[in-house]
């Protein structure tokens, strides 16, 4: 079975984040190609995603209404193996912490002691922060302070990307999904997107995998991540992807990318970066 892999930056991004889509893709396909496992390869993609300062996860992460930064971070394959961590601060990778937590007996950890988990797992401090971040936040106070905010939901993907994300397939016909995000422009300290929710941010399990972007929330709601999933097989994965993107609105910003033994689709009604090393399919908006 010949490996795919997806790639994407968040609802909302622009070709001007195509390159760091493909910088991903690159990254975790090489790991396919010389017979890695697909848990390997997106975790290896979204360390890409992470380390770039233009996307919304790991450095360059919003920072919240008290100016901390709080990032979430999800993986999981195909025997439905997973971790996660949610609102935790001070790591350079939150998804390698997720990689980690998959090690335990927990599925899921969260805020200062998911932060301790990382130290104890051998991850450095490491401060996220970037004059990007600064700047978006100065933004955010200002527009509160002037009133300028209508709704949450209106605001919530007004500065670029949301969550980063991959999902994969690999020799052996095991696939895997990982996601992470810096969160919203305008949440409160403790908030907790779809990122590190099993079945809304992402899911696996021998069907294939599903990744989702855009307003947490809303995707939440709909466990938006298993419904894809659970039409996998019977409609394929660009369909799939498609059938989910009809529960929202159009003005409800929502981006999905699968995988399964079909090949691979995405769907959004946001421009959105993304790039895959499978044949080229047309998009459903």
């Amino acid at each position: 079975m010949d490996p795919i892999l997806a790639t994407h930056c968040g609802a909302g991004s622009t070709r001007e984040w195509q390159e760091v889509a493909e910088a991903a893709l690159a990254v975790g396909a090489d790991l396919l190609r010389r017979g890695r496992s697909a848990l390997d390869a997106v975790e290896a993609a979204v360390v890409v995603l992470e380390d770039d300062p233009r996307t919304n996860a790991g450095t360059g992460s919003r920072m919240r209404f008290d100016g901390t930064i709080q990032m979430d971070a999800s993986i999981m394959d195909s025997r439905r193996r997973a971790g996660a961590v949610a609102a935790i601060s001070d790591v350079r990778n939150p998804i390698r912490v997720a990689r980690k937590v998959m090690d335990t007996p927990h599925v899921l950890l969260a805020g200062p002691w998911a932060t301790q988990f990382a130290r104890k797992a051998g991850f450095p401090p490491f401060d996220p922060t970037t004059e990007r971040s600064r700047e978006r936040l100065a933004e955010t106070r200002r527009q509160i302070a002037e009133r300028k905010v209508p709704a949450w939901a209106r605001k919530f993907l007004e500065y670029g990307t949301d969550t980063v994300g991959a999902v994969a397939r690999d020799r052996r016909g095991r696939f895997a999904s990982a996601n992470s995000t810096g969160g919203t422009s305008f949440m409160l300290p403790g908030r907790v997107g779809d990122s590190p929710i099993l079945g809304a941010g992402l899911y696996a399990g021998p069907a294939g995998a599903v990744g989702t972007t855009g307003i947490g929330e809303e995707i939440m709601r709909h466990v938006l991540a298993k419904h894809v999933y659970d039409r996998l097989e019977r409609l394929g994965p660009l369909r799939a992807c498609a059938d989910g993107l009809r529960l929202y609105p159009r003005t409800v910003p929502i981006g999905i990318i699968a995988v399964s033994a079909c090949g691979v689709g995405e769907a959004a009604n946001r421009d959105m970066g993304w790039a895959s090393n499978a044949p080229p399919r047309p998009r459903r908006r």
